[in-house]
């Protein structure tokens, strides 16, 4: 089975699962995005947040992984609830990535915010050879008047991705 599947991943053909896989990040993407604007009552450019990457605490200590994830990404709100996102950064593998999607934080707990971001990444090198791939990642998000933090926990994904917590620090742009 293990062989078979490695076949189908490695094949150009239109009907493999890579090419399944890329068309479900896409509608997941799409979808998520769909959803928060749906939801938006427009964009809320005073109240974005930038950020210069993230700092990750993995749980593979012996993998000799990069922990300093410095890059680029912008966060706009379109409501209390989603906010859109998009970013650059330099991955744990030593590699550019970049990332789109919805940040859905439908709860509040003590002041910080909780859900997960919906969306998509791509350039790590041994998941689906550095191309696109969905991803559903739980994060809790405190915000004050001009900084904040989000705190994403990143699943294991055997051989492919490298679980940890990430924190990422942002400023808010527009006040």
């Amino acid at each position: 089975m293990k062989t078979r599947l490695s076949e189908l991943l490695r094949t150009k053909n239109l009907f493999s699962l890579r090419f399944f896989h890329r068309t479900a990040c896409c509608t997941l993407l799409i979808g998520s995005v769909n959803m928060g604007l749906a939801h938006a009552d427009s964009l809320d450019w005073k109240n974005a947040w930038v950020n210069a990457g993230f700092y990750t605490y993995h749980f593979e200590k012996d993998k000799q992984l990069e922990n300093t994830n410095l890059g680029l990404g912008l966060e706009v709100p379109l409501n209390d609830t989603y906010s859109l996102t998009a970013g650059r950064f330099h991955n744990s593998d030593n590699a550019k990535s970049n990332y789109a999607g919805v940040y859905v934080m439908p709860y509040v707990v003590h002041g910080v915010k909780l859900g997960a971001v919906v969306g998509a990444f791509n350039g790590y090198p041994n998941a689906y050879d550095g191309g696109w791939f969905p991803a559903l990642i739980p994060v809790a998000a405190m915000e004050g008047s001009q900084f904040g933090l989000n705190v994403a926990f990143v699943p294991t994904i055997a051989n492919k991705l490298h679980g940890g917590v990430s924190f990422q620090l942002k400023y808010r742009v527009g006040q």
